[in-house]
């Protein structure tokens, strides 16, 4: 992917697209997936993920250089790190993984501001490959090779009306 394709492809897709969707606070790839996956597995309530996903996901070529600037701008990601499901062991292990397990004593609230920006830094991350894989053409073919593939069988009687388990669609 070069610069000039992923800045057009982030202008159509998530803020032409989404606009044209009547999107609202969703002016990007898939930051839903992410928020949903890291508050799983950091026991936050995954029902917040309405809120939290809002992001607007902005790329840009740098004038002097050629490079890229990207950024995600989410007002309103709800996290904690005390408290509900982040008592549960393996959530527990995940936050302190991360640093940010418990209150700070020090700085009230500096371990969910904290989090909140590993929550961003991974949406930004995955804004970047998705978008990269969309410009370059490789979503689709890593689909189709993977994922929507007619399953090779030696019987010659095949029900092709048979749903192929770990595909999305009939063979």
């Amino acid at each position: 992917s070069t610069v000039t394709s992923l800045v057009e492809v982030n202008v159509d897709k998530n803020l032409i697209g989404s606009a044209m969707a009547g999107a609202v606070g969703g002016f990007n790839a898939h930051a839903a997936n992410l928020v949903t996956a890291i508050y799983l597995a950091t026991g936050q309530d995954p029902a917040q993920n309405v809120e939290s996903s809002n992001c607007i996901t902005l790329m840009n070529e740098d004038k002097e250089n050629g490079d890229l600037i990207i950024s995600v701008s989410m007002p309103s990601i709800e996290v904690g790190t005390i408290g509900g499901g982040t008592i549960l062991e393996p959530q527990s292990a995940m936050l302190e993984l991360l640093g940010v397990k418990g209150a700070n004593v020090d700085q009230p609230g500096n371990n969910a501001r904290q989090l909140a920006k590993i929550v961003a830094s991974a949406v930004l991350a995955a804004e970047l490959s998705l978008l990269s894989a969309l410009a370059a053409g490789h979503l689709v073919q890593s689909h189709m090779q993977h994922n929507r593939k007619v399953a090779s069988t030696n019987n010659p009687e095949t029900n092709n009306d048979k749903v192929i388990i770990g595909s999305c669609i009939k063979s």
